[in-house]
């Protein structure tokens, strides 16, 4: 009988599980990615409480260099940092939700010049429910729930 495998805290939907041989970084690098995980939640908060969202989108997208063409090396970069910043924001108190972190990570994905649309989908059954992931190329580099949100915004 094979030995039963622990099951991990905070999993990740399927597909967005670490890619294999990608490198971990340093305690400095860390630090710095932290740091900047932090300065973007703030921006976020304070650009959703000043405009719509829609608006509050392209703000924290402003000044990001031309989005290059999707890659597997972006997709790679775009996984990373989604799951840097799902690991981070849930330690931070205050509403670290889905919006949060797509919005986080939108800036993120935007300063690396990596193309991304932010999406927010909802589902009424059984009950009312809203949520929001972001997408590259396609592909959710954020959890985009259970598959039961009809997409009702790309940005």
């Amino acid at each position: 009988m094979a030995a039963r495998q622990p099951e991990r805290r905070g999993a990740q939907a399927p597909g967005l599980a670490a890619s294999p041989g990608v490198q971990r970084i340093g305690h400095a690098e860390r630090a710095l990615l932290a740091g900047e995980i932090l300065s973007a939640y703030a921006a976020a908060k304070l650009a959703l409480r000043r405009a719509p969202i829609a608006d509050a989108v392209s703000s924290l997208r402003a000044s990001a260099p031309s989005g290059a063409p999707a890659d597997e090396g972006s997709l790679r970069e775009a996984l990373r940092l989604g799951r840097a910043v799902t690991r981070l924001l849930r330690l931070v108190p205050g509403d670290t939700r889905c919006l949060a972190r797509s919005l986080v990570l939108t800036r993120l994905l935007a300063g690396r010049g990596i193309e991304a649309k932010l999406v927010i989908g909802a589902r009424t059954q059984p009950e009312f429910l809203a949520h929001a992931w972001v997408e590259h190329a396609g592909e959710p580099v954020l959890d985009p729930g259970d598959g039961s949100f009809g997409r009702l915004v790309e940005l």
